[in-house]
């Protein structure tokens, strides 16, 4: 059966849970909460289920590393199953994109993001696929608060819209390939309606 790795990107405790640094953790529990899954398991440094959806297995991994160290979690998940870069998505915040928005990415560099950044240290590459969930810039320039800062009541509705779309993405990306998804849904934005 094929495999992929789909690891949520963020960090361990209550104290992190809402903010959007947590961002791949919040996709993560959103499709766990769809899929009457739960993500308790504890291996490879980190929370993990299997979900098996239309024949194929698919490993969700919660790294408890801290960001700053998600290779540490994320390799040797990667070793056990005998997974290439090519079975690895990584999902993550991304201040680059606006609020309201999800893109998929193939490979690249971690554009100052600690988790890719660690991730890409271990495997000595970025040949995996990203899904990048947009948090915004912050109005005043300092980044740390804003990615470590909670959504408000407002963003998270909208937030939420965002983790729907970009499942929507994964899962066609896994069905008919990463390209197909791109060029359906690189171009969405989530704030229709609001």
């Amino acid at each position: 059966m094929e495999t992929f790795l789909i690891a949520g990107l963020g960090n361990p405790g209550s104290k992190y849970q809402w903010t959007r640094h947590n961002a791949g953790f919040l996709f993560l529990d959103r499709i766990a909460a769809l899929n009457g899954l739960s993500l308790v398991r504890k291996q490879f440094g980190g929370l993990t289920v299997e979900w098996e959806r239309k024949g194929i297995r698919l490993i969700l991994l919660k790294p408890q590393t801290f960001m700053n160290l998600s290779g540490r979690s994320i390799i040797p998940a990667m070793q056990f199953y005998k997974l290439q870069s090519e079975q690895l998505f990584v999902v993550h915040d991304e201040i680059d994109l606006p609020l309201g928005t999800a893109r998929l990415k193939m490979g690249g560099g971690h554009g100052g993001q600690n988790g890719l950044r660690s991730i890409m240290e271990h495997l000595g590459k970025g040949n995996f696929t990203r899904v990048r969930l947009g948090i915004g810039r912050p109005l005043n320039g300092d980044v740390t608060n804003h990615v470590l800062g909670t959504f408000s009541p407002q963003e998270m509705e909208i937030f939420t819209r965002v983790l729907d779309g970009a499942l929507d993405m994964l899962e066609l990306a896994l069905d008919e390939g990463v390209p197909k998804a791109m060029s359906l849904f690189n171009n969405k934005t989530y704030l229709e309606g609001l």
